[in-house]
Parts: structure tokens; C-alpha cells; sequence
């Protein structure tokens, strides 16, 4: 089964043909990044206008490097929620035109799922039940996988997610948007160990997570040295900062692990590719016992291929959408809407 799937939830349009949500037949990526860097965030209205003006000519590259033509499409997926609403809505419109051209099955997938299940992807071998660690610039979650389609969360951030927060770190020391790949450069530099940054504790919720205090510590740090004139070295409060992320993220994963008696842990997301968090995942599950599946860094961030693999799981459990399918900004992985 031939799917072409589209994904604009944020600064990436990205069309993908996927075959038997395993099999990426093309995988085609248009990113803002360095438009949205002058700015040093994501503009959404930017983001909305720049997702119109490149998914027409990314659906016929996606098809041309598939070597397929539009009557070799089975069904069209979509990401549908959560996003930047204006974004998510060109996406969905365009899906629902092609679907619409092309007579074929249109798919909802939430962006969380497909994340995860860009995993597959790299991973023929991997079947659920599973637990997945999804960490990405607007989402941190802790997920019990049931089954393709059967999802729970366990744990979630209370405010800001751990993407958001290494962005905003990025910011104050002087690195570009966006600051995943920065931060990780630069706290390799360092052994860290200089600055005594916050670790939160949700009460009642040991699975829960919280940033914006760790966040609020980065910025003080920040400004406090540049207005007294004291020095900061940067390169370790980097280190300090990724580890503070990582000792939120592992422990409560491997925790959620004892909890659900899961044998594997998947990582998914942006944040997933962090060298330090890798590095922290892989040896909490190597004393633990537990198989560890880490995605190339090709499928942490967004891509269409992660939402062509989810939606052919979406389409063999029913689920099918009309020409009425709305887009959300937010929406819990849960939802069947």
C-alpha cells in the first residue's frame, strides 16, 4: 500500500511516499530554519505562507523520487494535530484536495504518533507493546504503547516541553535558532559540573515533568554575569543545562519502565537527538536490561515519512477522514476526533 503523506506542523513542509508503513519510497524536506532564525524563533505566519507556497512542488519531487505516478497512491495521510494552527490547516487542506483529486482514503495522524512511529522506519524488527520517550520542541511525553493504534500517556511535562527550553537556553548564551544542535555542540566542549541547576518534582505525579524552572535559572544565570560583568562559561553551563534536561527525562522513563514491565524503550522526537540524552538512555537501559531503540538522527525531527508510517497503522485500525477534517493546535494523543 502506497501512502503519500504530508506533515506541516511547524517550520518543515515535508511530503513522503511510504510503502506498508515500513518501506520510505521518498522523503522530500523543504525547512525554514534559517528564515525563522533571523528572528530567532518560529514566526507562524511566516511559517503558514512558506508551508502554501512549497507543498504543491514537494508532492511532485515526493512522487518523481518514488518513481510513482498519482494513480500508484492507495491513500493519502496528513498530520492534523498538534501544531502551529495556521501550518497544520495548509497541510490539511492540501491532503483533502489531493485525496479528493485522487479518489483515495484520507488519514488523520497526530504528530506525537507519528514521531514514534518514525521508529519503524528504522526498525523493521520493532512491534508494539513498547514504551516511547517523545521529546520535541513543543511536546514531553511519556507514552505506554499498547499496540499501533493503542496509546496511553503516562507522564507528561506540566508547562514548557524540553525542546522549547533548550531553544530558549540557546537564546540567552548566544547560539542560533533553532538551539537542539547548538547546545549539544557546545556542552560537548565541557564536562559541566559548575553551576547547580534545578531538577523539579511534580507532587502525586512522579511520571510528570516540569522545565519553566529550569528554564527561569538559565536566564537568570545568563543575565545576572552580562549585567555585573562576570564571566560565564558558557560551554559548561550547557552541559549543566542538557544534563539537568536528562536527569527529568531517564530516570522517569526507566521508571515508567519498573511501573509497565515493558522490555523495550523508544525515543522519539527532536530532543531524541541530543548526544547527551542518547548517551544517558543507552546506559540506564543497558544496567536495566531493557532494548533500546534510538532513531537515526534523520527521523527526530520532522519529516512526512514518520506520518505515511503511523497512518497506514491508523488506516488498518479504520480510521478514515472526511472532506469536514479540521486541524488543531492541540490535542491529546489519545483523541479520535
Amino acid at each position: 500500500m502506497n501512502i503519500l503523506a504530508f506533515e506541516s506542523s511547524c517550520d518543515e513542509t515535508a511530503v513522503a511516499v511510504v510503502r506498508d508503513g515500513r518501506t520510505v519510497l521518498s522523503d522530500a524536506i523543504l525547512s525554514q530554519a534559517d528564515m525563522h532564525a533571523l528572528y530567532g524563533g518560529v514566526v507562524p505566519e511566516i511559517a503558514s505562507r512558506k508551508h502554501v507556497e512549497a507543498v504543491a512542488g514537494l508532492t511532485d519531487k515526493a512522487l518523481a523520487d518514488a518513481g510513482l505516478t498519482k494513480k500508484d497512491i492507495d491513500a493519502v495521510a496528513v498530520t492534523y494535530a498538534p501544531g502551529l494552527i495556521g501550518a497544520v490547516l495548509v497541510g490539511v487542506s492540501f491532503a483533502k484536495s489531493v485525496a479528493y483529486a485522487l479518489g483515495v482514503p484520507l488519514i488523520p495522524v497526530h504528530h506525537i504518533r507519528g514521531h514514534i512511529a518514525a521508529n519503524y522506519l528504522a526498525f523493521p524488527e520493532l512491534t508494539p507493546p513498547f514504551l516511547a520517550l517523545a521529546i520535541s520542541g513543543g511536546n514531553t511525553l511519556i507514552v505506554d504503547v499498547r499496540d499501533y493504534t493503542d496509546m496511553e500517556i503516562l507522564g507528561a511535562t506540566r508547562d514548557d516541553a524540553a525542546g522549547e527550553c533548550f531553544d530558549k537556553a540557546a537564546r540567552v548564551l548566544g547560539l542560533p535558532y533553532p538551539g537542539g544542535k547548538p547546545m549539544d555542540e557546545l556542552a560537548r566542549q565541557s564536562a559541566g559540573g559548575e553551576y547547580d541547576l534545578p531538577r523539579a518534582h511534580v507532587e502525586g505525579a512522579e511520571l510528570d515533568m516540569s522545565f519553566s524552572g529550569l528554564k527561569t535559572a538559565v536566564v537568570n544565570l545568563a543575565h545576572n554575569a552580562q549585567q555585573k560583568g562576570e564571566p560565564l562559561d558558557a560551554a559548561a553551563l550547557a552541559r549543566d543545562f542538557t544534563k539537568a534536561v536528562s536527569d527529568e527525562l531517564v530516570p522517569r522513563a526507566m521508571r515508567a519502565i519498573e511501573m509497565t514491565g515493558r522490555t523495550k524503550l523508544v525515543a522519539a522526537g527532536g530532543v531524541a537527538a541530543n548526544s547527551i540524552i542518547r548517551a544517558d538512555l543507552e546506559a540506564a537501559c543497558a544496567a536495566a536490561g531493557v532494548k533500546l531503540y534510538l532513531p537515526p538522527l534523520r527521523w527526530c525531527g520532522d519529516n512526512g515519512a514518520m506520518i505515511g508510517a503511523q497512518g497506514y497503522y491508523e488506516y488498518l485500525a479504520g480510521r478514515r477522514a472526511g472532506l469536514d477534517l479540521n486541524a488543531y493546535a492541540t490535542m491529546d494523543l489519545g483523541s479520535t476526533k
